[in-house]
């Protein structure tokens, strides 16, 4: 078991060694919903803003900008990936490596929790994405929200495009989590947390919050 993140973080890195100079680019044609969930944040300045495989730095970037005064940090498996985040944040936040599924933020960022928690595109690519989400529900502080977006069933595409689509993403190493929404409402009633899940148009991404 203790193998699997290793295994993991080493196929990031072959993936993405040659991807991120171009990654922005290219994602922002199919990743939708990323935008949505960062206008929907509701950050207010001094609040904690954490991104679970945050990648190019993309998206702390934009919510630095669309709510200014938070304090953003990063956290990614991938070396590679954090190059480039590093060189966009320019030194703002705090970026760190480490496994979603079971990172302690008090040893990485000095931090019992976040105020806001972001998994954007994140989950379709964590072996282990039930214990990411648990694990990142679990660092919220009282009053704290975990804002997570992803591919949905896609329902609304006519069936030739659908099978496009999953052919397209398997060759990414990306897997629509279709039973998001039953793991974010089974964490919500085993841990007190009011649970909002909202899909975008066509099916295509889904929105799960989920509020401690």
């Amino acid at each position: 078991m203790a193998s699997q993140p290793r295994d993991h973080a080493r196929l990031m890195d072959t993936i993405y060694r040659w991807q991120r100079p171009i990654y922005d680019l290219t994602r922002k044609y199919y990743l939708f919903g990323r935008d949505r969930l960062i206008r929907e944040l509701d950050a207010q300045p001094g609040m904690a803003v954490l991104e679970l495989g945050c990648g190019t730095g993309r998206n702390l970037a934009q919510i630095t900008q669309a709510w200014p005064g938070v304090r953003p940090f990063g956290l990614d498996i991938s070396r590679e990936m954090l190059k480039s985040a590093r060189k966009r944040m320019g030194g703002q936040g705090e970026l760190a490596l480490g496994d979603a599924t079971a990172f302690d933020p008090v040893t990485l960022f000095g931090r019992e929790g976040f105020d806001r928690i972001v998994l954007s595109y994140a989950v379709s690519m964590i072996p282990d994405w039930q214990s990411c989400v648990a694990h990142a529900a679990a660092c919220l502080v009282p009053g704290g929200s975990l804002h997570i977006v992803d591919f949905g069933d896609a329902a609304g595409l006519p069936q030739p495009a659908r099978r496009a689509l999953r052919a397209w993403l398997t060759q990414f190493h990306v897997s629509p989590r279709h039973a998001l929404p039953d793991v974010a409402r089974d964490l919500a009633h085993a841990h007190g947390l009011a649970c909002d899940i909202q899909d975008g148009p066509l099916r295509y991404y889904q929105l799960v919050r989920l509020t401690r």
